[in-house]
């Protein structure tokens, strides 16, 4: 099985990689590896080269990480990153890589149960980001568990970018922290006072609404995942802010209501397809005011012209029919809706050190979460979160916050002309 790396690979090996017949390769003195269980793990490999047999093999155990801890991969990932170089093998090596795998290895297997069909298997679930679709795109992520995200995410119950001042000492400890002055950014960039009306779309567990009705805004929050609301609507109720927030089980297309003084938008955006991107950005204009504002929170790509389609990975395991691009685009769609875009900025340094704390959760509560969702599910969600902190590391992905204003007819747009917010 050494030999067969050895066959794929270009240069040094970053890690140590071990295998079920004994043979072994890469530095001996590598603090992180990865250890070939059994053929299943080839398996996987040689049926979907890339992300997406890599993870069948992590997910279903054939492929175990050496060195890093129950839930956490971070470190061997970012090892790989930074030094692993594949590269196609010679056609006179073929003969003999295909002896020393055996034609059983070849042989298809089904993938982990975790995984979603393929792209082209989910018409079943309706046309691509049709309101059917997408509530079953948003179910199979959010309604996973209640009590896992809340070992994950923490006490904010906060899945978007945090913001931070500086880099903590204690990732886990001041995720919470950098979540609550995320809310207060966004609420300071859109210009809230008491009284005004607030609509959040993609609310998740209702965190940004309950931000909001405690400044005296009077807000409403949607979401596509029952669960979601449903831990939202008890969070409102013990916190005693009834008269002020609401969460809906909602579509955002489908909210009646209009003249809110402000929207936000937080991680919803990826979700709703970049050939939506003028009926999104469409309807969330015509529910604000002429002068009220819009902030977009959305992981963007670092180019405008590549593919927006997510990686197989992420397709299957955590956000079937996602899609990305670049800020750019983003942008113009929105300028073309009839927004004014006043200010943007990239976070994605920010949402590292968020997937770090994330991470950091998973790994001290493994058993728990574990025990809540099973050992697959727990592994996607490790895996996910710690490769897209290299991903926001490396510059790969970004995390981009527009803010836009609604003008009235005569161009006015009541903004302060210098920035008025901190953080």
């Amino acid at each position: 099985m050494a030999g067969l790396v050895e066959l794929v690979t270009a240069g040094p090996l970053p890690v140590r990689i071990t295998a079920f017949d004994g043979s072994a390769t890469g530095p001996e003195d590598s603090p992180v590896g990865l250890h070939v269980a059994d053929r299943r793990a080839l398996t996987y490999l040689l049926g979907a080269p890339g992300d997406l047999g890599l993870a069948r093999a992590y997910v279903a155990g054939h492929l175990q990480p050496v060195g890093v801890t129950h839930g956490n991969p971070y470190p061997l990932l970012r090892a790989l990153a930074e030094g692993l170089r594949l590269r196609r093998p010679a056609l006179a090596d073929l003969p003999d890589a295909v002896r020393a795998l055996g034609l059983g290895t070849l042989r298809p297997i089904a993938p982990p149960p975790e995984e979603a069909p393929a792209r082209w298997r989910r018409v079943a679930e309706g046309l691509r980001h049709s309101h059917r679709r997408d509530a079953a795109a948003i179910s199979r992520h959010y309604d996973v568990s209640n009590t896992f995200y809340e070992y994950v995410l923490g006490p904010s119950m906060t899945y978007t970018c945090a913001v931070y001042t500086e880099p903590p000492a204690e990732v886990p400890a001041a995720l919470t922290a950098a979540q609550e002055a995320k809310h207060a950014l966004v609420f300071d960039k859109l210009g809230l006072q008491p009284g005004q009306r607030l609509l959040d779309v993609g609310c998740g567990w209702g965190a940004m609404v309950r931000h909001a009705a405690r400044r005296g805004v009077r807000a409403l929050g949607v979401t596509l995942s029952r669960e979601q609301a449903e831990w939202a609507r008890a969070a409102i109720v013990r916190d005693g802010l009834q008269d002020l927030a609401e969460v809906r089980y909602c579509d955002y297309r489908d909210v009646p209501e209009g003249g809110f003084d402000a929207v936000s938008s937080i991680g919803l955006s990826e979700h709703v397809g970049v050939a939506n991107y003028p009926s999104y950005f469409t309807a969330l204009h015509e529910r604000v005011r002429p002068g009220g504002r819009l902030l977009n929170h959305s992981i963007t790509r670092p180019t405008n012209d590549s593919d927006v389609r997510t990686e197989p990975f992420i397709d299957r395991y955590v956000f079937p029919d996602g899609e990305l691009t670049g800020s750019g685009r983003m942008i113009v769609a929105m300028q073309d809706a009839g927004w004014d875009v006043r200010h943007s900025e990239n976070l994605r340094e920010h949402y590292a050190l968020t997937l770090q704390g994330w991470c950091a959760n998973l790994e001290t509560h493994w058993d728990a979460c574990v025990a809540e969702v099973g050992v697959g599910k727990a592994r996607v969600w490790g895996l996910y979160m710690a490769a897209c902190a290299v991903s926001f590391e490396r510059d790969q992905i970004q995390l981009h916050q527009v803010l836009a204003v609604r003008p009235r007819d005569d161009g006015s747009a009541d903004v302060p002309l210098r920035p008025w917010w901190t953080g």
